[in-house]
Parts: structure tokens; sequence; C-alpha cells
């Protein structure tokens, strides 16, 4: 006789696959400056949701709070009220030791001056956060050495920036802000000091890695043509969102 052959149970079906993943929650976010003689608000009640893998534009005119919400969007600066959720994490919850240990492992910056240091070549630029969060430095150097490969510019590794053009050099700025891998890049005025051509070159350059590595990018701009390459502008007038636009085509 022969053994009776038990068969495993069927598996459950998958679980649908969601369409949307938010990484960035701002609800009601409130930015105070006061001098003692002076009080500005700077943000009132912000909402603000980001998906993962978007790319999303922040505009508006000088001084309506594009910059002071990046920097609480992503812990850079502290809050007065409400909340900022990152990949589901409060960020006023964290210490501030666990907040920089959360940047440095999850998020990436790049700024309008690029921010390099004048006597370490391109590469030495870019393993700079992997040395601090103590990766060896073997490890650091072949990954800075990929990331400069990952914006074309690893032919450009052994050279110091003022080597370097200003697309260069914020290329290097760029692969420095994707060594460590981060679930979200913050751009502050990347293309600011650039030619139109140049920063035709640095805005392309982000939405293929948005869309070739889903990477997500939150980016402040007075540039109009870096607004209309994002999937969706929103728009800050006096320490608000005032509208959000889906750009079409994305």
């Amino acid at each position: 006789m022969t053994d009776l052959v038990v068969l495993p149970p069927p598996s459950p079906p998958a679980a649908p696959i969601r369409k949307t993943d938010t990484i960035v929650t701002a609800e009601q976010v409130c930015k105070v400056y006061d001098t003692g003689t002076v009080r500005v608000d700077a943000l009132k009640g912000v909402e603000l949701a980001v998906e993962r893998g978007e790319m999303v534009a922040i505009m508006g005119p000088s001084g309506c709070g594009k910059t002071t919400l990046l920097n609480c969007l992503s812990g850079l600066d502290s809050i007065d009220g409400g909340d900022v959720r990152i990949e589901g994490q409060s960020l006023a919850a964290m210490s501030d030791r666990a907040r920089t240990d959360y940047r440095a492992r999850r998020m990436g910056f790049v700024f309008q001056f690029y921010n390099l240091m004048p006597v370490l070549t391109a590469v030495e630029n870019v393993e700079l956060p992997l040395l601090v969060a103590r990766v060896p430095m073997r490890d650091a150097r072949r990954t800075a050495h990929e990331a400069l490969a990952l914006v074309g510019l690893d032919r450009r590794a052994d050279h110091v920036p003022d080597e370097l053009s200003g697309g260069e050099r914020q290329r290097v700025t760029i692969a420095r802000a994707l060594v460590n891998d981060p679930a979200i890049v913050w751009a502050d005025e990347p293309t600011g000091d650039l030619d139109s051509e140049m920063a035709q070159e640095i805005t392309a350059l982000m939405r293929r890695l948005n869309r070739e590595r889903g990477l997500t990018f939150v980016i402040v701009t007075h540039d109009i043509s870096v607004g209309r390459s994002t999937d969706r502008i929103v728009r800050m007038l006096d320490g608000q969102v005032v509208e959000e636009q889906v750009m079409e085509g994305h």
C-alpha cells in the first residue's frame, strides 16, 4: 500500500500591492522665530504628505517659508507645533542623537552652494558620510566610486572642488547625498547657482535617479522649469501651503 502523500496547505493570497506609501507626513506644523522684540510665524499649520518614490517641488516667493519647511521636515530644525513623521516615525519623539543618526542613515541632502570640503577630492567628499558612520575605509571608498559613477563623474574622482565646474560640483553633492542609500533626498535650490544649461542637466539627473532608483526627492526651488520636471508642485505663501498642482505627464 502506497503511503498517503500529504500536500501542504495552499499559500494565502498575496497581499495587494499598495499603490501609495506615504514617506513624509506633516500635520499642523508650526514654526515661530521669536527674538524677544520680533515674532515671525514662519510656518502656520502646514499639512503635507509625500509618497515614497515621488518627486515634489516646493515653490513660492522669497520669505514664504520654503526652506524653513524643508528644514523642519528633515529634522534639521525643530518645530513649535504639530508633528512630522518620516517612514511612520515621529521626529519630535526622537532624541537629538537618534534624530541625527536617522538623518545620517536614511536621508540625503543637496544644497545650492555644494558644501564640499575644498581640500578633499570628489571621492573623499562623497565617502565622508560613510566614514562618519564608521563604515570601513575600503568599503567607503568603493561605495563612493559607485555613487560618482551613478552621476557620471567617476572619471573626476581625484579632482578637488576648485578643479570642477559648477555642474560637476553639484553632481558630487548629489553623489554624496546618495552614498548612504537614503530613503529620501532633500534639495534646497539645487540649481540656484548654475547657468540654465547646467540647471537642466542637474534637474534631468535628479529625475533619472528618481525614476530608475525610486528615490524620493523633495526640492525647494524658485525655478519653474525644475518644478515642471517633478510630479507635483506645492506652492507656499506666508508660511502656508496654498496650492498643490500635479504635473501632467508625470
